[in-house]
C-alpha cells in the first residue's frame, strides 16, 4: 500500500497557470500518469491550460474559477498550492472551505499570521494540510504531488518523513540504491506553523502493512522531534513498532541563529540537535552520523 496518495488520487492545481505551477504540473503528468484533473484561477475560469513541453505535451486541463467548482466537476480529492506567498494562505482556506480531503502547499514564505489563521480553520475542518514550504508527497510508480524528482524513487518498503526537502531526496536516493525502495515519501516542511507533523505521518506508516521500516529526518528548532520520540515510546508499549533510522539537520547552528527553514531556530534552551538526537535514540531510532549514511543506518536498524 501507500499513505495519503495513490494511483487513483485526483488533484487540482491552485496556481496552475503560473510558471512554477505549469512546470511542476507537466512533471507530475509525466510521472506514471499522475491524475492532475484541473487548475484553479479566479479570473480564468472556463479557459483551458495546455502542457507545452515534455512527455505530457499537448495535455489539456480545464481551469475553474473556484476550488469548490473544480471539485464538483472533477471529483478531486486533493489539491496542490503553487500560489505566491501573499495569496497562498487564502488559497489553502479556499480548499479547506471546499472540503478537499488532502491539501499540499509547496509555497515558501507565507506570513506566519496567515498560517495561524489557516491552522485555526484546519482544526475545525475535514481537510489535512501538508506543508507549507514543503516538497510534497510521492508514492513511487503511482502519484507525484509537488516538486520531488521522480526518477530517484523505487517502489519498496521504506516510509520517509522529513522536514527537509533536500534530505528527503537524499534518503530516497539511498534507500533506492540499497534495494529497499519506498512506500511513500512525505515532506512535511520546515515552517513553524504547518498542517501535518511527524506524529501524524508516523501513525500512518505504522498502520501501513507494506511499510516495513521508516526514515525520519528532523531539524533543529521546535520540539516536534522530541514529541514524536515520546509518542513512539508510547506506541511501542502497545506493540506498534518498526525499525527506524533518523537524522537531525543543522547540528552546527549556533543558538539564536536561523539555519535554513523558518522553523529551524534554537531559542530558550530548546530545539538543539543534541536533545533531539538523545530523544530519538531513547525511542529506539538509530540516528545516522551523516546524511550520507542514511541508507546504511537504516539497514543497521533493520538488522
Amino acid at each position: 500500500m501507500s499513505i495519503l496518495i495513490n494511483k487513483d488520487t485526483k488533484i487540482l492545481v491552485q496556481g496552475l497557470t503560473g510558471k512554477t505551477g505549469t512546470f511542476h504540473t507537466e512533471q507530475a503528468l509525466a510521472y506514471h500518469g499522475t491524475k492532475m484533473v484541473g487548475g484553479i484561477h479566479p479570473k480564468k475560469g472556463g479557459s483551458v491550460w495546455t502542457a507545452s513541453t515534455g512527455v505530457a505535451q499537448g495535455t489539456e486541463l480545464p481551469i475553474f474559477a473556484t476550488v469548490k467548482e473544480g471539485k464538483a466537476a472533477t471529483g478531486a480529492d486533493a489539491s496542490v498550492v503553487y500560489v505566491p506567498p501573499a495569496g497562498a494562505g487564502a488559497a489553502i482556506i479556499e480548499a479547506i472551505d471546499a472540503e478537499i480531503p488532502l491539501i499540499i502547499c509547496i509555497t515558501e514564505g507565507i506570513p506566519v499570521m496567515d498560517m495561524v489563521d489557516v491552522k485555526a480553520r484546519l482544526l475545525k475542518s475535514k481537510s489535512r494540510l501538508v506543508g507549507p514550504n514543503c516538497p510534497g508527497i510521492l508514492t513511487p510508480n503511482e502519484c507525484k504531488i509537488g516538486i520531488m524528482p521522480g526518477n530517484i524513487f523505487k517502489k519498496g518498503s521504506v516510509g520517509v518523513v522529513s522536514r527537509s526537502g533536500t534530505l528527503t531526496y537524499e534518503a530516497v536516493f539511498q534507500t533506492t540504491n540499497a534495494g529497499l525502495g519506498q512506500t511513500t515519501a512525505v515532506g512535511i516542511g520546515g515552517d513553524p506553523v504547518k498542517g501535518t507533523e511527524f506524529i501524524d505521518v508516523l501513525d500512518l506508516f505504522l498502520d501501513d502493512e507494506e511499510t516495513k521500516s521508516i526514515i525520519m529526518i528532523g531539524e533543529i528548532g521546535g520540539s516536534a522531534e522530541e514529541e514524536a520520540a515520546e509518542w513512539l515510546i508510547a506506541q511501542a508499549k502497545k506493540g506498534r513498532k518498526k525499525p527506524m533510522a533518523g537524522f537531525i539537520a543543522g547540528r552546527t547552528a549556533p543558538p539564536g541563529r536561523t539555519m535554513g527553514h523558518a522553523g529551524a531556530v534554537i531559542s530558550g534552551g530548546k530545539g538543539g540537535a543534541e536533545d533531539k538526537i538523545a530523544a530519538m535514540e531513547k525511542a529506539g531510532i538509530v540516528v545516522s552520523p551523516s546524511p550520507a549514511k542514511l541508507g546504511e543506518t537504516l539497514l543497521k536498524a533493520i538488522g
